[in-house]
């Protein structure tokens, strides 16, 4: 980061929802939206100009798709350090399947509540959880009832037994301070832990490391 602002370009075709989501994130002394785009191909064009921290995309936009304007941000080596977050109608649809493929990092429906997409902001700039409160559980559980080819699969068997405890937690959506409180370690530690299971199952971000939970096994889908 820049500072202390977390640096987000706006990605939406929709005047109005651009402008409120400004307003709000303008308002905060730690954010800064430091460009907005109308087509995923705008998005990607601002993405490479300011290298933000975080890209806030819409999913249906003209000329190109929030879904393959993410593809093309996270493909980009000079761009590693972007983090792509989804904005969608809906909490569970074919968009976030196909988004997650693409490589965003996490979704935010356009409907939370304003202090969710705040928090979400905040904590994916940390590496932690992000998905919208009430989508995870649904969004996993559809996920791995789906082909194997969705995603490579994971050996879980190379993580200690401390490291596969907190990828269960991480899979039930705790953040890093959650798990620190409930394993009794220090934030530090916590954060430590999950790094190193990513690194060994060679996960991109922390919302693959929950699909991994999952289809490994480690952590079965709710039903219902």
């Amino acid at each position: 980061m820049t500072g202390s602002a977390i640096r987000v370009v706006l990605v939406d075709d929709q005047a109005l929802i651009r402008t409120g989501i400004r307003a709000l994130l303008d308002a905060e002394d730690d954010i800064e939206v430091v460009a907005e785009a109308t087509t995923g191909r705008e998005g990607v064009g601002a993405a490479a100009e300011h290298r933000p921290d975080i890209v806030l995309m819409d999913v249906q936009m003209p000329e190109m798709d929030g879904i393959e304007a993410t593809r093309r941000i996270v493909g980009d080596e000079r761009l590693a350090g972007v983090r792509v977050v989804m904005l969608t109608n809906y909490g569970l649809d074919e968009y976030v399947f196909n988004a997650l493929r693409a490589g965003a990092s996490g979704f935010v429906v356009k409907d939370t509540e304003p202090a969710d997409l705040l928090q979400a902001l905040r904590v994916t700039v940390r590496g932690d959880a992000l998905l919208s409160p009430g989508v995870t559980r649904r969004l996993i559980s559809e996920f791995v009832a789906r082909p194997a080819d969705v995603l490579p699969s994971a050996d879980l068997d190379q993580l200690t037994n401390r490291e596969r405890e907190v990828v269960a937690l991480v899979a039930h959506g705790l953040s890093n301070d959650e798990i620190a409180e409930r394993m009794v370690l220090s934030p530090m530690t916590a954060k430590t832990h999950v790094s190193r299971a990513m690194t060994k199952l060679g996960a991109r971000d922390r919302a693959q490391l929950v699909v991994f939970a999952y289809q490994s096994g480690l952590v079965a889908p709710r039903v219902g």
